[in-house]
């Protein structure tokens, strides 16, 4: 039976948590469950695809740590941007 990934999302978690142990263990110790998961549908799915458990289960587990990374590389710079956005605005608010 097929469903959306977001569907099989509450019978994950024991996959996911292994998941976020293995990429803890190779250096990424802020990881988490709900990380891994966002990464998985921008980069693996992009975005809510249906799928059979099996294959949600198989693109969890093969996650591969280049994937994750440049996942968390173009979250860093959209912070940085959010970051200088805001901090551009509030030294224009005090010019005025």
């Amino acid at each position: 039976m097929s469903r959306t990934v977001e569907d099989w999302r509450a019978f994950l978690s024991v996959v996911l948590q292994s998941k976020t142990e293995e990429l803890r263990m190779m250096g990424y110790g802020d990881t988490t469950e709900d990380v891994v998961w966002q990464c998985l549908k921008q980069k693996v799915w992009k975005g809510n695809p249906e799928k059979r458990l099996y294959q949600v289960v198989e693109d969890i587990l093969h996650l591969s740590t280049n994937i994750y990374m440049s996942y968390l590389t173009v979250e860093s710079y959209k912070e940085d941007d959010l970051m200088a956005s805001i901090a551009a605005l509030t030294e224009n608010k005090g010019q005025e």
